[in-house]
Formats: structure tokens, sequence, C-alpha cells
């Protein structure tokens, strides 16, 4: 069916949900449509338009994380999906010190790598191998400037809501965890 970008009371983007959920919120009254598709849905006694941005009715607070959390996902997207060894597609991520060697699963000593470069590497130290790290892995920064709120609805342009997704990767990533995991129960189901 599609999908429905979330706004905290103060207009602020939080996340993007189904549009099943973005109705359920609706119907509801924890959520009210300020954009809504050309399409429609039907139930027997009512019809609503297909919401594609909501606005919650009352404001969510989002945990406010000073580093990024660590996954692999998180590592291709900081690594641009190359091998930071030879620059090949990534497909592993590797630990520039092997834990089996006393390496942590930090930011600064995981880097996204390729299957070849990868095996080569094996259980061994950089200094042990022929290979060398095109950048040192270093831990992404969080947005410096807060984000300014819509004050109106009249203000929720297009041009708007393509600011507010531009934003930082880490900091629309720590919106999304956020969300999937239901902090503040914007998208879990206690909050329902």
């Amino acid at each position: 069916m599609g999908r429905a970008l979330v706004l905290n009371a103060t207009y602020e983007p939080l996340c993007v949900v189904p549009v099943r959920r973005a109705v359920i919120l609706v119907l509801k009254e924890k959520a009210e449509v300020l954009q809504h598709r050309d399409e429609e849905l039907h139930s027997e006694r009512m019809s609503l338009p297909v919401p594609s941005v909501i606005r919650l009715v009352h404001f969510v607070r989002v945990p406010f994380r000073a580093r990024a959390p660590l996954s692999r996902r998180s590592v291709f997207v900081r690594d641009g999906h190359r091998c930071q060894y030879c620059g090949a597609t990534a497909e592993n991520i590797d630990h520039v010190i092997p834990r089996s060697r006393g390496g942590e699963h930090v930011w600064e000593n995981v880097v996204a790598s390729c299957r070849p470069c990868n095996a080569a590497k094996e259980d061994r130290l950089l200094s042990e191998t022929h290979l060398a790290l095109r950048r040192p892995p270093f831990a992404p920064k969080e947005t410096s400037s807060p984000r300014k709120p819509v004050s109106t609805p009249q203000q929720l342009t297009a041009a708007t809501l393509v600011a507010a997704l531009a934003r930082p990767f880490w900091a629309r990533l720590r919106a999304r965890v956020v969300c999937e995991v239901g902090f503040g129960g914007i998208c879990g189901v206690e909050w329902c």
C-alpha cells in the first residue's frame, strides 16, 4: 500500500511507517493527516484518504544518543559499501585488530571489506599482511546543529519535507532505530 512520514507534534520528522500503521494512528486520534494521496481507503461505513504525512497529536520525546549505534548496515553506509582495503564492493565487515587478538567491536576497529581481502587478512594484524587501509575507521558524529521544527502546517511543503529527510544519515538512522524499537511508543504496540 505504501508508506507515510510521521512527524512529531512540533513537525519534526520521526520515522516512516506503513500506511496501515498511519491509518490506525489517525483512527485512534493519536495523529492527524497533514498530506494525503489521491487514493482512499473504504470500509462499510466510512472512507478515509490514504495519508502520506501525519503529525502526532502529543509530543514524543526522542532520546538523544551521542554516538550512532554500531551495526553491519551502518558500517557499510559509513564506508560507502566499499572495501577499505582495495575499494571493491564490500560484502563483509572486518576487525582491523582481530577480536582473537584483543580487538574490540567498536567503530574505530571495524571496516567494510570484500571477501578476498577478508580471507587474505584472516586472523592477522595489518602489519602481518600486504593489506593497508585506505582511510582509518572512525565513529560517525551526530549532527552539530539542532533541527528547526516547522512552526505551522502551512509551512509544511514538499521542499520542507525533502530538507527534513536530507538530514545527515546518522541523524536519520537514529530516528529510524528509535522508531523501530518503539521508544516513546511511536511505532510500538505499547502506544496504541
